[in-house]
């Protein structure tokens, strides 16, 4: 099982609130509501309210996530050499990596990044900080459901 997994698996059902449960339902929230938005070009409702908080709440809280757990789990796992191989390493990193658009998004939202650039533009680089999430997570996801060992040389080979 690779260190992502063990980490969702272990102290339920708190770790895969904490860890998955959380950031996911924000970042689905951004997805969906951002569908919305782009469809109607709506800048002003109920929905795009939603989907500013959900995105400021979801950058920022990951961003304790990825503190926590890089001091936690990156830094002692790299230390002490117990990564499981390369698709562990690819689970967790792209994991982790889904703190630069969750908190691109924070911080667009926030106006601390791309103050001078037109509604257009700010709504194209929110679509892209979106994309860019859903695809690290899932990315994440595959590789830390894989087992690890079949990365590893030698690896995979099926008994019979």
């Amino acid at each position: 099982m690779t260190h992502y997994m063990e980490l969702l698996a272990t102290n339920q059902p708190w770790n895969l609130i904490i860890f998955m449960a959380i950031p996911v339902i924000l970042a689905e929230t951004v997805a969906i509501t951002e569908l919305f938005i782009l469809f109607k070009r709506d800048t002003g409702s109920g929905i795009r309210k939603l989907n500013k908080v959900a995105g400021i709440i979801g950058g920022f809280y990951f961003l304790g996530v990825f503190i926590y757990l890089f001091f936690n789990a990156v830094i002692p796992l790299t230390t002490k050499g117990g990564w499981r191989g390369i698709g562990d390493i690819i689970a967790v990193g792209f994991y982790l990596s889904g703190v630069v658009p969750l908190m691109g998004m924070a911080l667009l939202e926030l106006g601390a990044i791309y103050k001078n650039k037109t509604p257009e533009q700010k709504m194209f680089l929110h679509a892209v900080f979106v994309a860019i999430f859903l695809a690290v997570a899932h990315i994440a996801m595959i590789f830390g459901m894989l087992n690890p060992e079949l990365l590893m040389v030698g690896g995979g080979n099926m008994k019979m």
